[in-house]
């Protein structure tokens, strides 16, 4: 019970807590700036539910780094109604930056005319693939919105460990190599696979050397639309002395039809991890990528690659 000056008497008192001060303060929460533009997440491959349920997971984990962030989804194979293609919602968040600035002139707001681009593009790609990032840049171009574009995601540290827990999920490398974990059937050679050409197999192969000193075991990277190239790459290994082989899709998922990982793990005669999926990382790096485009301050794991 409370009386008119505060509790009443004997009842604890909340205090707000102090500011840490000193060298060893936490830094300051950031928020999006005021009138900041959208993240829009460009989604390559067929889109369905899946797919829907992956890139909304990638943009809660960028909104939840960084409040107040505007961010959507725009599919390169939308269909305008359930799934709307990067060109339309690019459109429509220029629409809704006018209106907004519309309205408050109307309701005697002294407001700044918009200004910069309506919103910054971020591939959902971990590497990079020259033919659908051209479907990017169309998109953007057929919405005849300003917008930036982004680089892909990868490589990154945080692209190693994604693909280091994903094949400690299937059970193909130790969940922590200090702690020295019994894995039966832990690879002693792994492959990662990507897609877009040799470009992005020299990506895949930066973060391969990076996931190789965590595993400590040979990494090599291969093309997953390359005929023959992951079988090429398996017997590699095994000519160097890996007897165990495992398949890392450098993949985020939606980019790739499932058959084909399927097919080159039964090619290379082993097994295969699951994609990087909605793995957090993948959420960080793409806030990561927006806010070094637009210059916003950031620290911690999703902080850039220098």
């Amino acid at each position: 019970m409370s009386t008119p000056t505060g509790p009443a008497s004997g009842l604890p008192v909340r205090m707000p807590r102090p500011r840490q001060s000193g060298r060893h303060r936490r830094p300051e929460p950031a928020v999006a700036p005021d009138g900041a533009p959208a993240l829009v997440l460009a989604v390559p491959g067929t889109p369905g539910a899946s797919v829907r349920s992956l890139a909304d997971e990638v943009v809660s984990i960028a909104r939840s780094e960084l409040p107040g962030l505007d961010a959507r989804i725009g599919y390169l194979d939308g269909d305008d109604t359930e799934f709307p293609t990067l060109a339309a919602v690019l459109a429509r968040t220029a629409r809704e930056r006018t209106a907004r600035y519309e309205q408050a002139r109307a309701a005697g707001v002294e407001v700044t005319e918009p200004e910069g681009p309506v919103a910054v593009v971020v591939p959902l790609l971990a590497g990079p693939d020259g033919a659908l990032l051209r479907r990017v840049r169309q998109g953007i171009n057929d919405s005849k919105v300003a917008a930036e574009l982004t680089d892909v995601l990868g490589p990154h540290p945080l692209l190693a460990e994604a693909l280091h827990v994903r094949l400690s999920e299937s059970g193909l490398a130790r969940a922590d190599r200090a702690r020295l974990f019994t894995v039966a059937t832990a690879a002693d050679g792994i492959i990662i696979a990507s897609v877009g050409g040799e470009e992005a197999v020299q990506a895949a192969g930066i973060t391969g050397m990076l996931l190789a000193a965590r595993l400590a075991v040979p990494v090599m990277a291969a093309a997953l639309d390359k005929e023959g190239a992951i079988a090429d790459t398996a017997e590699q290994l095994r000519s160097s002395g890996s007897a165990q082989l495992a398949l890392a899709p450098y993949l985020i998922g939606p980019e790739i039809d499932a058959t084909l990982l399927e097919a080159a793990a039964k090619e290379a005669g082993c097994l295969a991890a699951e994609p990087l999926g909605a793995y957090p990382a993948i959420g960080k790096l793409a806030l990561s990528k927006y806010a070094t485009t637009l210059g916003i301050p950031q620290t911690g794991a999703g902080a850039p690659l220098r």
